[in-house]
């Protein structure tokens, strides 16, 4: 957790961050997320029953007094009024709601069935806010060719070498930075995935084609300080991910695609879509390969494009029947 949120998180939450970091094997920034949807909501929590004075600012609101009195206290109604305000005065997103919902039914699922400081869960029957599924941004195969063509600079080999990754093994953003030398074995690359989980993937020609330029070049880069890091700076130290998503962000404006919402995630995505409809990949190879835990988080990602639709279509056994004339 953030030192930064120590001083003012109280023990009964710290316990919940830790359980869910250690045990769950939730990440830094997953559970500094936590923290940080627990705190809106107890802030708005001590609003509503009138414990801060009525001149002190929401952010201003503390919740180093946050206990299991507080806690208990909380009722199905508290947290319905939560839900409005996030919508009608924080504008939060359905998405953004529902993330909520889900972090707070998670707390009191621990304080009822893990740390036993509940007997009784005021909102396990709470339904998480319904959220439209929208069909995810992803470059086309014309447009990935055109970015690639156009990586340049002191750090080319660098830069491509990155990009060919997130397009063709679909990275997550950490699990890039994450790379060690040490985790190429012949064809594969072992990455650290959300939850600890390790996975292994495949490289194809153009990611070991990448990897060997770029680690020729890494290899003889001098004042290297993280010597195990896959992609360094200038300085030695291991990149970081404010500056892959930045070289990201260049490769797109190269090609006149920036401020369009693309993203390293959406590098991702593209990956997992061309593979979908280029590879004929099966689905469930897919999940293992993006290292998805359900299956229905990677059918997001094998949306069908216009052209498979009109094959679809034409394969109808009936496409070639026309009416016969009288």
């Amino acid at each position: 957790m953030d030192a930064k949120f120590m001083d003012e998180c109280p023990d009964i939450i710290k316990e919940y961050l830790f359980y869910m970091k250690t045990i769950q094997g939730r990440s830094e920034n997953t559970v500094d997320g936590y923290y940080i949807d627990l705190r809106t909501f107890f802030r708005f929590i001590k609003q509503q029953k009138n414990l801060v004075s009525t001149d002190t600012s929401f952010e201003e609101i503390k919740i180093s007094d946050v206990d299991i009195e507080l806690i208990r206290s909380v009722t199905l109604m508290d947290v319905y009024q939560y839900l409005d305000y996030l919508q009608s005065e924080r504008q939060n997103s359905p998405v953004t709601r529902s993330r909520k919902i889900s972090v707070l039914k998670s707390f009191f699922k621990y304080l009822t069935k893990k740390s036993g400081l509940l007997t009784y869960n005021p909102i396990q029957e709470l339904e998480v806010p319904s959220t439209k599924k929208a069909l995810p941004k992803y470059l086309s195969l014309e447009q990935c060719l055109e970015m690639l063509n156009k990586i340049d600079g002191s750090n080319k080999e660098r830069d491509y070498c990155i990009i060919t990754l997130f397009l063709n093994c679909g990275m997550r953003l950490s699990e890039l930075v994450g790379l060690n030398l040490g985790d190429i074995k012949d064809n594969t690359i072992k990455v650290l995935g959300k939850g600890n989980k390790e996975r292994i993937i495949y490289l194809n020609n153009a990611a070991l084609d990448a990897l060997d330029r770029h680690l020729k070049l890494r290899y003889k880069q001098k004042n290297v300080k993280d010597r195990y890091a896959m992609f360094i700076t200038r300085g030695g130290t291991r990149i970081s991910r404010r500056r892959v998503q930045e070289i990201v962000e260049n490769c797109l404006k190269a090609i006149g695609l920036d401020h369009m919402g693309f993203s390293t995630h959406k590098l991702r995505h593209t990956c997992a879509t061309l593979m979908y409809q280029y590879g004929e990949v099966d689905i469930r190879t897919l999940k293992d390969f993006l290292g998805h835990e359900r299956i229905s988080t990677t059918e997001i990602y094998t949306h069908v494009s216009n052209k498979q639709l009109e094959q679809a279509s034409a394969k109808s056994p009936l496409s070639n029947i026309k009416k016969r004339e009288p």
